[in-house]
């Protein structure tokens, strides 16, 4: 479960333009995220600057990274992305479902179950 503490970090990671771009484009990804060279042409920086922004949203625990061959993938920590959420929504509604059901029709939308 996220603290205050973790929330707060992870929310002043993705307060900068470029960062919140990153993550959302990681997250579109999926699990095996791309490449750092693609990923700054992806998302229209440099490199280096990908390499700053990369660097402070792993700090806020929102990407990971791994080492495939030569080259180092990029993905969206789910897990923690989804403990943001649930640190947002986890006093919702108070006793008021109606409240919270409209971002809970977005999730429900973006992942839908198998059967």
């Amino acid at each position: 479960m996220m603290d205050e503490g973790q929330a707060v970090a992870a929310f002043a990671a993705l307060g900068q333009e470029h960062r919140l771009r990153i993550v959302r484009h990681l997250v579109t990804d999926g699990p095996e995220g791309l490449a750092a060279g693609q990923l700054a042409e992806a998302v229209g920086i440099s490199a280096t600057n990908l390499s700053f922004h990369l660097k402070e949203l792993s700090r806020a625990g929102l990407v990971g990274a791994r080492r495939a061959g030569r080259s180092i993938h990029y993905s969206a920590a789910y897990p923690n992305l989804s403990a943001l959420i649930q640190f947002l929504m986890r006093d919702c509604c108070q006793g008021r479902p109606e409240v919270c059901a409209p971002a809970v029709a977005a999730l429900s939308a973006c992942c839908p179950e198998t059967a």
